[in-house]
Parts: structure tokens; sequence; C-alpha cells
């Protein structure tokens, strides 16, 4: 069985979130978009700055996944009024991040963090999870729907100066 732990990031691992951010989000994204919008979105949602800033918000919290003390991915979770939608500010939460260096997909492990965020839903008090996902990225949309989660609307999302368009997906937990 693999041991996967996931821990809180503090002031102190900001460099680390950074770096894996910029790598996680690359081998995501990299092939689908221009270099240039790439890079822009990277320097304006990734910069040392605005992750220190994301970080500060009481109602978000970082993870970084670990396996073995490797840092292998992280997850950006946001609680109350720091979620991107208002609908559920009473009763769930909102995955706005999460990532895996490629290596590490496609293994069983998303399973096993999706079950680590319920359990910190269900501890806080809340009913339901949602998230967006790139309308391109199918091999997301399809774990999600494997996961339970149902399709409930769409929003824009700008990388760089690219609008693009994400599924709102949500599950019960």
């Amino acid at each position: 069985m693999t041991y996967l732990s996931f821990e809180e990031i503090t002031k102190d691992d900001l460099k680390l979130l950074r770096s894996i951010s910029i790598k996680t989000f690359k081998q995501t994204f990299g092939a689908q978009n221009s270099s240039e919008n790439l890079s822009l979105y990277l320097r304006n949602k990734m910069s040392f700055k605005k992750l220190k800033q994301e970080s500060s918000d009481p109602n978000t919290k970082f993870y970084f996944i670990k396996k073995k003390n490797k840092t292998i991915g992280y997850t950006k979770l946001n609680f109350k009024e720091s979620q991107r939608e208002k609908m559920y500010l009473n009763n769930g939460f909102e995955i706005e991040r999460i990532y895996l260096i490629t290596e590490y997909q496609g293994v069983g492990i998303g399973k096993k963090i999706l079950t680590k965020i319920f359990k910190i839903g269900k501890e806080s008090g809340y009913k339901k999870l949602w998230l967006g996902v790139w309308e391109k990225n199918f091999k997301a949309i399809k774990f999600y729907k494997k996961q339970g989660f149902k399709k409930f609307g769409k929003y824009n999302f700008l990388l760089g100066n690219d609008l693009q368009t994400d599924y709102l997906m949500e599950i019960d937990i």
C-alpha cells in the first residue's frame, strides 16, 4: 500500500510550494497552451507574493502531498467566503487546485487524496465538495466522474490572455 501524507504548508514552505506549483502546472497544461499564456499565468498566479497572500488567508489551506517524505503534489482548499463561487458558503468547500507530478498520476493516488480531502471536509462539518476543471482536461474530468462528481455548471477561467471554460463539478461527502 502506498503511504501518503498531507502536510499543511507554513510560511517557510512557500519556496517549495511555488516550485511544485509551477512544475505540476506546466506538466499538466504546457502541451495544450501557448508558452506566452502559460508564462503570463504563472507570473501572475504562482508568484511568491501571490502564494504568500493566498496562504495567509485563514479560509484557505494548502497541503503538500507526500509519499515517503517526498513531495509529489499539493492541493489548495478554500472554505467559507474564500471560495470562488458563493453557492456553498454554508455547507460546502472547494478544491481550487489539486496537482500531482506526472509520474504519480494514474496509479491510484488521486483517489487516496480525495478520501483525505473528504475527511477534512466532514470533520469541519461540510456536506458538499466542488471544483472547477478545464473542459479540455479530459483525464481529470473522467477521474472526477468515476469518483462520483457531477457537472453542475461552468465558468470562465483566464489563462494568460486565453479565456477558457472550466466545468463546475460537485459531490456530496
